[in-house]
């Protein structure tokens, strides 16, 4: 199984994290599988920014970006030239390393 190394974050995984998550799941799905709370508010059917991650290492291992990610990622805070939606980001066979940016295009959540 492919790890992913999430580099730290303020709010949203401070300390920084290494999981493992089978081949073919996407990096979001992996991120909330292991209790790390990336948002997410198109529910993961590529119609947002808000799960925007930069990916640091293993970029290739990904697969290609669809037209329709490339134009969302357009709209995104913070945008690299590696720069996924995670949830369209599919783990292949190589470790990922990633970085989720400071912000998002929400600019206010809701906690409830």
């Amino acid at each position: 199984m492919p790890a992913i190394t999430v580099l730290p974050h303020p709010e949203i995984c401070p300390q920084g994290a290494t999981i493992h998550a089978p081949t073919g799941t996407s990096i979001c799905e992996a991120l909330l599988d292991h209790d790390i709370p990336i948002e997410h508010a198109c529910e993961m059917s590529c119609a947002c920014t808000t799960c925007h991650v930069i990916v640091r290492q293993g970029y290739a291992s990904l697969g290609e970006p669809t037209e329709e990610e490339e134009d969302l990622l357009d709209k995104a805070w913070g945008l690299a030239p590696t720069s996924r939606l995670s949830c369209q980001a599919r783990l292949g066979s190589q470790d990922v390393t990633i970085e989720i940016p400071r912000y998002t295009i929400n600019h206010a959540r809701e906690r409830h």
